[in-house]
């Protein structure tokens, strides 16, 4: 017996399907054949038709037969449709997302396929079909029906807690690692600013070394410069000193010349004279003036 590689439960819901698609088929195809025989028994009444007749005949029947399998093309689209929908939506409630390829259509090995299995299933157009096989419509997946489903899910969710539980250790490995790395960003800035604080520092020193070699030659220079010119100072002064000594000299000497030789003037002579009256006036006006003194 040809096979479609499904299991058992899913090749008989196929054959379920293919018995609706053949219900269904042979109805239009009858109803396709109700057409040619109406054509018949309501227009092929006369023995002879002119070209007109037959054309105008064969355009209507044309029109019919083309609105029948119109018709029954979009049923089969509309219900190939429906019976997608109730797959999907049976794998919609397990969180499952169900692929079809539509290229794999035209495949005319598989069709082939599936014609082989459609003559081996339906050999005798009068097989009973099982009545185990006969659904309205496909039943929803039950606990029993389900099992390695559940089983699979039960491993995903088992597997996305390990997941999860991972997850949450990877982050907490994450923030501990963060927070080392702000800690040692933390540290190597400070030792880069001890660091640069260090270099300032090392070239202060170096610039007040610098600075200060420079003042004492400056002072030495300058020690040098004050100890020359308190020398020459000491010389200036000790010049300075004798010539002032010797100017005393000199002026005392013409002081000296300058009295005697006023000393030998008439108008020195007269004002001796007079100093010598006031003198002895004021003398008298003392002994007269302690007198009455003594009388009060």
């Amino acid at each position: 017996m040809a096979e479609l590689g499904l299991n058992e439960h899913h090749q008989n819901e196929v054959i379920n399907y293919m018995r609706f698609a053949r219900s269904k088929r042979g109805l239009r195809l009858k109803t396709v054949d109700s057409c040619f025989q109406d054509l018949k028994d309501s227009r092929l009444v006369e023995e002879t038709f002119t070209v007109d007749e037959v054309t105008e005949i064969l355009d209507g029947l044309q029109t019919v037969v083309h609105s029948e399998v119109e018709s029954e093309l979009i049923n089969t689209a509309y219900t190939n449709v429906l019976l997608l929908r109730q797959l999907f939506s049976q794998a919609e409630k397990w969180y499952l997302k169900l692929q079809t390829d539509v290229s794999e259509l035209e495949n005319r090995e598989l069709l082939e396929q599936v014609a082989e299995f459609e003559k081996s299933e339906f050999k005798s157009s009068n097989k009973k079909p099982n009545a185990e096989l006969i659904k309205p419509k496909l039943a929803p997946l039950n606990e029993g029906g389900s099992e390695l489903l559940n089983k699979e899910i039960a491993r995903l969710q088992e597997e996305n807690e390990k997941l999860k539980t991972r997850l949450k250790t990877i982050e907490i490995q994450a923030t501990t690692a963060l927070e080392e790395k702000s800690k040692l960003e933390k540290s190597l800035k400070d030792l880069q600013t001890i660091q640069d604080e260090k270099t300032n520092i090392t070239q202060d020193i170096s610039e007040l070394e610098n600075t200060v070699a420079t003042l004492k030659c400056q002072f030495e220079k300058t020690l040098n410069d004050n100890t020359a010119n308190q020398k020459s100072l000491e010389e200036n002064l000790m010049t300075t000193k004798h010539d002032l000594l010797k100017v005393q000299d000199q002026l005392s000497i013409a002081e000296k010349e300058l009295e005697k030789k006023f000393q030998q003037t008439a108008a020195y002579r007269n004002m001796k004279e007079i100093l010598t009256k006031k003198n002895e006036q004021i003398k008298e006006l003392r002994k007269r003036l302690s007198k009455y003194e003594a009388e009060d």
